[in-house]
């Protein structure tokens, strides 16, 4: 529903201010907070090098209740060592200190280059604008938006409504992800960040449960260069403000589904917001072994570079596809396989199928290309979405730095 947004969901407020962080002046500093302590979960990089605001964050997490999350953009603050990590919990204390509440209910967040110390006279600056610009708005929440954003093109953002009896609730959610975007999240310990809000009743270890599911079949579902980030984060906050407990199972599935709808579509305009991205590129894998074999290959062949090259070249070079099945390091037997593309059948039990190239090379000239590759081997389904490879994705990255 287009006319929700991040606050929608009772008990919420954000903002987002120019901080003077990041070189282009725009928006780099922001605030989500909870009137009132909120249950929380949240997952992180699986990457065995984090930044300093992800040791900071898992600790924080621990408890299950947080009040909110301080956020900056520009600078990553990764790789800064000891000084780093005293600035993230710097960040959460003068957060605290704002909005009237213990520096361990923040969770902190970083997006942008690495290797480089924050200027925190700046950061400080803008967490206090910040404080003072705190709202319930929509406005209010394209500001924290917008304040998430690095090479980002769009903004991303998705809500639903869980009818539960006669009473609804509200589940939002915005990212940012463009580059750097091969996300492996796992349970509690350019980056893609993302955050949710609900106004549902729910006690900590469900939400946990709930949380990790939707993020493995989302955003551990997108990539765009399987470039994991050290920043990493995913976070949810329950206000329940709406006074809805998830007390049937019924409730619990309406809730789990409608929170996995909304993570999806914020997967998804990763993957079209993606650096350089014409497209988006999803591929569907069916009937392989398991769920870790169909996700292993889906994942195998969207981060081929050959794969993607054609894809932006709207060229049906299916060879490229199979071929990345191959060495994906799942069962996988040709002679059992088949693949369509566009819905087309251009292979099938180990050899070629006599289709039109130019029909479906037309076919792949709009802003969605679909792959299925049907293994013959089990029951198992997955899906990754990906995005083309384009000149324009290896001028940002050459650049980026500099």
């Amino acid at each position: 529903m287009s006319e929700l947004h991040l606050l929608s969901p009772g008990g919420f407020r954000a903002s987002g201010v120019k901080a003077g962080i990041k070189a282009s002046g725009r928006p780099d500093v922001g605030l989500l907070i909870s009137d009132q302590p909120a249950t929380a979960a949240a997952v992180f990089t699986a990457n065995l090098f984090v930044a300093a605001p992800v040791i900071v964050g898992r600790e924080h997490i621990s408890s299950g209740k947080l009040r909110g999350v301080v956020v900056n953009a520009g600078n990553a603050n990764a790789c800064t060592g000891k000084r780093g990590e005293k600035d993230a919990r710097t960040m959460c204390d003068l957060a605290a200190k704002a909005i009237g509440c213990t520096a361990t209910e923040m969770l902190p967040s970083s997006t942008g280059i690495i290797g480089h110390l924050l200027p925190m006279e700046k950061v400080a600056a803008g967490i206090a604008a910040a404080a003072l610009e705190l709202g319930t708005t929509a406005e209010h929440a394209l500001a924290f938006m917008d304040a998430i954003l690095t090479t980002d093109l769009k903004r991303k953002n998705a809500a639903a409504v869980v009818k539960i009896g006669r009473e609804k609730i509200i589940i939002a959610g915005v990212c940012k992800g463009s580059g750097m975007i091969g996300p492996r999240l796992s349970p509690p310990q350019a980056t893609m960040l993302a955050y949710l809000t609900t106004d549902a009743l729910v006690p900590p270890p469900l939400l946990r449960k709930m949380m990790w599911t939707a993020c493995n079949d989302s955003f551990n579902a997108v990539t765009v260069d399987d470039h994991a980030s050290t920043n990493d984060t995913a976070c949810l906050l329950a206000s329940g403000a709406s006074g809805v407990k998830l007390d049937s199972s019924v409730a619990r599935e309406k809730f789990a589904a409608a929170l996995g709808e909304v993570c999806q579509s914020l997967a998804y305009q990763i993957a079209a917001d993606g650096e350089g991205a014409t497209k988006v590129v999803k591929i569907v894998v069916t009937r392989a072994t398991t769920t870790a074999a169909a996700r292993a290959i889906a994942r195998t062949i969207a981060n081929s570079p050959l794969v993607k090259c054609a894809m932006h070249g709207n060229d049906p070079n299916w060879g490229r596809i199979v071929s990345a099945a191959g060495y994906a390091g799942a069962p996988f037997d040709p002679d059992r396989s088949s693949l369509k593309l566009q819905g087309i059948t251009v292979f099938r039990s180990g050899q070629p199928v006599k289709f039109d190239p130019e029909k479906t090379s037309q076919l792949m000239q709009t802003t969605e290309v679909v792959a299925e590759l049907n293994c013959g081997l089990g029951q198992a389904t997955a899906t990754v979405w990906t995005c083309d490879l384009s000149k324009e994705y290896v001028t940002i990255n050459a650049d980026y730095h500099t």
